[in-house]
């Protein structure tokens, strides 16, 4: 039997308004992350990583820089049918943008029309993690459901922050009911104290899901979200199937980040997915080879240089990681993720912090616990992160546990 037409589409419309000043000027996927990295460049390794080759992008929300990197990096071989193509809500059946991510594929159904897939798979663009969708699509299409989900297990005790999957009590396979962050969850029949957590990515029969999105169109007290109408509609005619991510096995993952999975929707958990790449066995690790997360290549770029060795002027980086273009002079990095182009100037200390490209950290500044967005100058002598008022006084964004964050271009006064 031959391997069934796959087709992805990539959700890239969202606003990301809870990572605000970093969505100021961009779209949520196009965040940079981890150095090197979109947030973007995840889901897109994923798939190409799995084998599918045939992917569109829908964006919608700023979505400039997100267009340019994709359309810049993610260049595949077309000779071959390959192609990672952004599409713009286009307006196709009325004068309106995407109203919801049911919206946006109703909207783009041209594209499943023109390809002609035996199944499509639909992704997120702004979770950091590695999955074999080859492998989801083949139990997909061993099931014989309309519908399957992605599902990540949970502590019971966190169900409230998450859309919860009911499976079938004799089939675990199957999905009995999708409830939006339920009170009083029941939990796994495997494993009580667990619960299944919608990952937000799925697959569809594609005709199946041409229907769903369609009939969803014409329902005015819907909310036309893929999630929220399209899985739990499928759910009522007992067409939908769960995929434990548990059982998803990636080339070159470890124990420690085999399962690993991220959603960096707030600002403190963006933070914390960083903290996760750079300890000695890191939670989350970008030098899996064997599964690589693809970029923008920094080969024209130097490598990183660290600078000065006189008595309490030493150019060092420790538990940290460090891009190509960066200059560390006579100056202290330590915690932290540095982006390309980034320069540390003499007697400044940065720690636990994340630093985007083209950054500038002046003389005798102090930077802990902070994101600090492209092309911010810390003048001579500032810190940040140390006091919270006069970082809240100052403009910056300061969360709950404490992480200022410095929007992109910000200006700050020394």
């Amino acid at each position: 039997m031959p391997a069934p037409k796959v087709l992805a589409i990539v959700l890239a419309g969202g606003e990301g308004k809870r990572l605000m000043p970093l969505t100021a000027d961009r779209a949520k996927p196009a965040v940079p992350f981890g150095g090197s990295y979109r947030l973007i460049d995840f889901a897109l390794s994923n798939l190409v990583n799995s084998g599918f080759r045939q992917i569109v992008v829908l964006t919608q929300y700023k979505s400039h820089s997100l267009d340019r990197h994709v359309t810049i990096t993610w260049r595949l071989a077309s000779m071959l049918g390959s192609y990672v193509a952004p599409v713009p809500a286009q307006q196709r059946v009325g004068k309106r943008w995407y109203l919801g991510s049911a919206d946006a594929i109703f909207q783009s159904l041209n594209l499943i029309r023109d390809e002609q897939p035996d199944i499509v798979v639909v992704v997120g663009a702004d979770h950091v993690y590695r999955m074999d969708f080859s492998r989801m699509v083949d139990a997909h299409v061993e099931s014989g459901a309309a519908c399957t989900v992605a599902a990540i297990r949970q502590p019971i005790t966190l169900a409230s922050q998450f859309g919860v999957i009911d499976v079938h009590p004799d089939e675990p396979g199957r999905i009995r009911a999708f409830l939006e962050k339920p009170s009083d969850p029941v939990g796994l029949p495997d494993a009580p104290h667990e619960v299944l957590a919608s990952m937000g990515n799925y697959v569809f029969t594609a005709d199946r899901l041409v229907e769903a999105v369609t009939r969803d169109a014409d329902d005015g007290g819907s909310s036309h979200d893929m999630g929220g109408d399209i899985v739990p509609a499928f759910v009522a005619d007992g067409e939908a199937a769960v995929y434990d991510f548990r059982s998803n096995d990636v080339p070159g993952s470890t124990a420690r980040d085999r399962d690993y999975w991220r959603d960096v929707g707030t600002l403190d958990s963006y933070y914390d997915a960083h903290m996760d790449l750079i300890s000695v066995h890191p939670v989350f690790s970008l030098y899996n080879a064997a599964w690589p997360i693809f970029t923008n290549t920094s080969a024209s770029l130097p490598p990183a240089k660290f600078i000065h060795t006189e008595e309490g002027r030493v150019g060092t980086a420790t538990n940290s990681m460090v891009a190509s273009g960066v200059v560390i002079s006579g100056s202290s990095v330590d915690h932290s993720v540095i982006a390309p182009n980034v320069q540390v100037h003499s007697w400044a200390q940065v720690s636990g912090s994340v630093l985007m490209p083209g950054v500038d950290v002046g003389r005798r500044a102090i930077v802990q616990r902070a994101i600090i967005d492209k092309s911010v100058r810390i003048p001579e002598g500032t810190t940040i992160g140390v006091d919270r008022e006069r970082d809240l006084a100052r403009g910056f964004e300061v969360t709950e546990s404490g992480i200022t964050v410095v929007g992109k271009g910000h200006v700050i006064d020394p």
